[in-house]
């Protein structure tokens, strides 16, 4: 079975490809179609735990990956925290000889996830700083109750 780091280098290509036939518009329509078809279980996750579900979902997935991560929840803030000390799929790409990687391959994160928790009712940070050393950090917030907070 082939493992999900080797589809890294492929999504790489795919959002470059994207972009050539179509420009940002096809990749940001690509993402937009992953974020309303493929990320159930995110969805699923926080509609039954609440923002404790991001914990459970990001904790199988990044494990899967073999991240160097740590996750913060604090359901009294409500605000879960994920901070990626390295990437496995930017750090891969960062590595390869062969290729040039998506110019804005971590942008995927900050658009498919973003449009599963905020039609929830959570704020969503994606800081990517980062993201030239295959770092990054997420903060997910809320849910707001009308008047609590924004």
């Amino acid at each position: 079975m082939i493992s999900c780091t080797e589809f890294i280098p492929a999504y790489s290509e795919l959002f470059t490809y994207l972009e050539h036939i179509g420009g940002r518009e096809a990749v940001i329509d690509y993402w937009e179609y992953i974020a309303q078809n493929a990320i159930q279980e995110l969805d699923k996750c926080v509609r039954a735990e609440g923002l404790k579900g991001c914990y459970t979902y990001w904790s199988k997935s990044l494990n899967e990956e073999a991240a160097d991560f740590t996750m913060t929840l604090d359901e009294e803030k409500k605000e879960f925290i994920i901070d990626m000390h390295h990437c496995p799929s930017k750090g891969r790409l960062l590595e390869f000889k062969q290729m040039v990687p998506y110019h804005d391959y971590c942008g995927h994160c900050g658009l498919i996830y973003r449009r599963v928790l905020e039609k929830l009712g959570y704020t969503y940070d994606y800081n990517m700083d980062g993201v030239d050393h295959a770092a990054c950090c997420l903060t997910i917030t809320g849910p707001w109750e009308d008047g609590e907070k924004i």
